[in-house]
């Protein structure tokens, strides 16, 4: 049920996240600058609940269904307030309510995930889910194209993205919390403090912390196959390109590494993410964004899934919303950080100064991640 919600949020999400950039930049007319810091304190205001929330469903008795409901309600609401905005500050208070809906339900949504299934199939129930998050991802766009082939202006596709948000609604009315038998047969849910969260969640932490650093928002990815000549209606095309490729190949890399040690997964996928990165930095023609954003999606499926999966390999599952909670919320900080470097270098260095950047950090955690423990101890 929770991948039925994804699909369906993430059909509104979606097929208004390439939208806004260009809504931003071209109708409201706000330097790419504003884009960036837009992003970041969307990010920075909302990260804090991203524990809070996994940490009060820990102490609550593992009930998580609360914090998803009102996380999704609140990003229905948040794509109204963007769409009607006449001005970009208004698509920064968007922003900042729908990041505070996500990091809501977010963490509580990989505890019910991490609390509903066994060990051995943890890395495929995050790779099903995310599967099913990205068709929605992939319809969006789609629709998105349609409408922009149609003549239909930015800020009618903003309001068209406002409807499947109602469907998400009513899909949660179905959701269940993890059952008291997959709980009993599961390990001993006693919560644990932050501080005692075990020495190899940490290690993991500090490993993707050193990948997030350099991995900003993907509204650069967009503004930068823009800057390469593609047009809006190209652009989000590109964009349905990526998801369609992210929403194949998610729940078969999910399902691979419970079949070998997830490091090696995760190392090839930001491997895969810097080979793009320098794709984007050293393209100079529009044609490379088709296959770059193709490859893209082979990181994110490679990913995405996967490490939430290898995050609760490590920590107690009474305390995995916990634990998911530190983990939204230093990734929050670090893209907090990244976007903001990202859009000061393409503002002040050049465009492709920020993807340089990410690709050397991706490098980076490629390497620690081949050295790693294979199964670090809990």
């Amino acid at each position: 049920m929770l991948g039925w919600v994804s699909l369906a949020n993430d059909m509104a999400s979606e097929l208004a996240y390439p939208i806004v950039p260009l809504f931003l930049t071209i109708t409201l007319g706000a330097p790419v600058f504003v884009v960036g810091v837009i992003e970041a304190i969307a990010e920075s205001v909302a990260v804090g609940v991203r524990y809070v929330s996994g940490r009060l469903s820990d102490l609550r008795g593992q009930r998580r269904r609360p914090w998803i409901v009102t996380g999704y309600s609140m990003s229905t609401v948040a794509r109204g307030v963007i769409a009607a905005a006449p001005a970009w500050g208004w698509v920064l208070a968007g922003r900042v309510f729908d990041r505070f809906g996500k990091g809501t339900r977010s963490t509580a949504r990989d505890a019910l995930i991490k609390d509903s299934t066994p060990a051995e199939l943890q890395g495929s129930a995050f790779g099903y889910h995310r599967a099913m998050d990205t068709t929605g991802a992939f319809l969006g766009p789609s629709i998105a194209v349609v409408l922009l082939a149609a003549g239909v202006g930015l800020r009618t596709i903003l309001w068209v993205a406002f409807v499947p948000g109602l469907l998400t609604l009513l899909l949660l009315r179905r959701l269940r919390e993890a059952s008291h038998h997959e709980r009993a047969e599961a390990e001993p849910a006693t919560p644990v403090a932050v501080r005692e969260l075990p020495r190899a969640f940490w290690v993991a932490l500090a490993i993707w912390m050193l990948f997030s650093i350099g991995n900003s928002s993907d509204v650069f990815l967009i503004l930068r196959a823009h800057d390469l000549g593609l047009s809006t209606l190209l652009v989000v095309l590109a964009y349905v390109v990526y998801n369609a490729v992210y929403a194949v190949l998610a729940w078969p890399f999910g399902a691979l590494s419970d079949r070998i040690p997830r490091r090696f997964v995760l190392a090839g996928g930001v491997t895969v993410f810097a080979l793009v990165y320098l794709g984007f930095a050293l393209a100079n023609a529009s044609w490379a964004v088709w296959p770059l954003f193709a490859v893209y999606g082979v990181y994110i499926a490679a990913t995405d899934g996967v490490a939430r999966a290898w995050i609760g390999d490590v920590v107690p599952r009474g305390s995995s919303g916990t634990a998911y909670g530190v983990f939204s919320l230093a990734t929050a900080g670090a893209l907090f950080i990244a976007s903001v470097a990202a859009g000061a270098l393409w503002s002040y260095v050049d465009p492709r100064a920020p993807f340089i950047l990410g690709a050397v950090a991706a490098a980076l955690t490629a390497i620690v991640l081949l050295k790693a423990p294979a199964r670090p101890a809990v």
